[in-house]
């Protein structure tokens, strides 16, 4: 009989790729997520591999007796978690090198969308402990801002600053359809 017990070894390096991992793709940087990403697909390339069992012959039938061919499934599935791990990396590659051509940075910030839950939450809050009658009380963008964990300059997005034209742009005449 074939031993498929795994070794501790490996458990524990699988646990510690995939805590690490997770722990970086809770970052707000691409760069750590990136790694994150990286670490966790490796995780997952050790898990198929340790699920598999221990290695055997090939899976030929007439080469290998049926009890000594290796699973060729756990290797199929690494392959592709492969597959998928590259194809992930270049995409979050891409995002980080235009954020920073951009920006400067790499770190993601806040949409509209975020500020409205923050605000919509910042509003709840202040309902819920009912200290809106007991003093004197901020606006809801102040509300908002304080439930925010951010590094940028504080200023709130409207829709109009979102919207930038340039000046080489000419007007779109929207008495014409497309053609």
């Amino acid at each position: 009989m074939i031993d498929m017990s795994p070794s501790l070894v490996l458990v524990v390096t699988i646990a510690a790729l995939f805590a690490a991992g997770v722990y970086l793709l809770l970052e707000r940087s691409l760069t750590r997520v990136l790694v994150g990403v990286v670490l966790v697909g490796n995780g997952a390339n050790l898990l198929f591999l340790v699920a598999g069992g221990a290695a055997g012959g090939p899976p030929i039938t007439g080469v290998t007796p049926d009890r000594r061919m290796s699973d060729p499934l756990p290797q199929a599935m690494v392959l592709t978690a492969i597959v998928i791990t590259l194809g992930l990396s270049a995409f979050l590659l891409a995002m980080a090198y235009r954020s920073w051509q951009l920006h400067r940075h790499d770190e993601v910030q806040d949409d509209v969308e975020d500020r409205r839950i923050a605000q919509l939450a910042a509003a709840d809050e202040r309902a819920m402990a009912d200290t809106d009658t007991e003093g004197p009380a901020g606006t809801l963008d102040e509300d908002a801002q304080e439930a925010r964990d951010e590094t940028d300059d504080g200023a709130v997005p409207t829709p109009e600053a979102s919207l930038s034209t340039r000046e080489d742009e000419e007007p779109v005449d929207e008495g014409r359809g497309a053609r």
